[in-house]
């Protein structure tokens, strides 16, 4: 892809009326990244943009018109930058950009201080917003519908998978026992979706997104951001304003180890769509074996019985 999908990029601005009947140096563009999509900078006449093009396969799983809609709703919520232009079509996405926001890693969420702190509070702030998603994320729906995806694609399931699905049925039953309310949840926290000033916390991305139990979200992020006890601790004390119950932390721990059985199917997609950002069959192999790492604790058997007894 010439100069990392500048050219590209520049053809996606040219649909967009915003920046229509300009000439290309009177814009900016450098690519910012992107696990499965295209991430640009974009800065015309002194504003500053995000342009986002998605990824070759990523129409099989993801619905363009949910998505903008929970990109909006985020904004309204004020965890998420303005929205500037949405095609449902093909995905195409514009949004403000957060200025001095760094994009988060593991190793930053481990050296900036108070980090932990800010994304409980941003999701604080998100599942309190009262925004309604269009979309009902659904961990177990989800698994299968991942499966039936890789049913169509020459890949074969980590040895064990299925048992541990079906092992993983206790864990439904605990979770069904007593639900939580459902909330607008982001449903994808990578350390690289959040975005932080020093004084707030921004989440960006919401593909994903969807109404979900909203502890989710926080045994996901402490997941992807490779999280210690500390940090575990930090974010659950902004997020509760104090200690939660033991059928709060039981669910904090169980979606630990299912957001690893859920994304290891995710990855297989990704390996079988031949997506070369990643070693996607070391990501999912490397997600399962955390999962059944978790699931075979005795820790883990308690939480669940916590979250079964309410």
């Amino acid at each position: 892809m010439d100069d990392q999908g500048i050219g590209l990029a520049r053809e996606a601005l040219k649909q967009i009326q915003l920046f229509w009947c300009l000439d290309d140096t009177d814009i900016e563009v450098r690519r910012l990244g992107g696990l499965t999509n295209l991430v640009f900078f974009v800065s015309l006449n002194g504003e500053q943009y995000v342009l986002r093009i998605p990824g070759k396969g990523t129409e099989e799983y993801i619905n363009r018109r949910n998505e903008a809609h929970a990109a909006r709703e985020a904004a309204k919520a004020k965890v998420s930058p303005d929205v500037v232009h949405f095609d449902e079509k093909t995905g195409v996405m514009v949004t403000r950009f957060v200025d001095h926001g760094v994009t988060m890693s593991p190793k930053d969420f481990k050296s900036r201080m108070g980090s932990p702190q800010r994304a409980g509070e941003a999701f604080k702030k998100l599942h309190s917003s009262g925004a309604k998603f269009n979309f009902r994320f659904e961990l177990f729906a989800m698994i299968d519908d991942y499966l039936k995806i890789l049913a169509t694609k020459d890949i074969s399931l980590p040895d064990g998978y299925a048992q541990v699905v079906k092992e993983a049925e206790s864990v439904r039953k605990a979770l069904n026992a007593h639900p939580l309310p459902l909330a607008a949840c982001h449903c994808d926290p990578l350390c690289e979706n959040f975005l932080d000033t020093g004084k707030r916390m921004w989440i960006v991305d919401w593909e994903y997104s969807g109404m979900n139990d909203p502890l989710w979200d926080l045994g996901d992020l402490a997941v992807e951001g490779q999280f210690n006890t500390a940090q575990e601790e930090e974010m659950i004390a902004a997020y509760f304003g104090g200690e939660p119950t033991a059928a709060e932390r039981g669910r904090f721990v169980i979606y630990k180890a299912m957001c690893d059985l859920l994304w290891t199917l995710w990855g297989l997609i990704q390996h079988a769509n031949k997506n070369p950002v990643d070693d996607f069959w070391a990501y999912s192999i490397n997600r399962f074996e955390r999962c059944k790492k978790l699931m075979a604790t005795d820790a883990f058997g308690k939480h669940v019985a916590a979250v079964k007894k309410g």
